[in-house]
């Protein structure tokens, strides 16, 4: 979850210095609102916390016997 938190405010971080270097270089102006921000970063945690407890929910019902024997 932490991962997912920490890659959500890398990603914020990125979009708002990729918008700002767009309005220098491009003269061109992009507008950067708050319930953007949150989407993104809310999608950024669903999608982070889904795919980390949808494989260990799986991982952890499988008997330990069957899990080990394939590998």
């Amino acid at each position: 979850m932490i991962l997912s938190v920490l890659g959500g405010f890398v990603g914020v971080a990125c979009g708002i210095a990729i918008s700002r270097l767009v309005q220098v270089f491009a003269d061109f102006k992009a507008i950067v609102t708050l319930g953007s921000v949150v989407l993104a970063f809310g999608v950024s945690c669903a999608i982070g916390v889904f795919f980390g407890f949808y494989p260990a929910r799986k991982a952890a019902a499988l008997d330990p016997i069957e899990a080990l024997r394939y590998e």
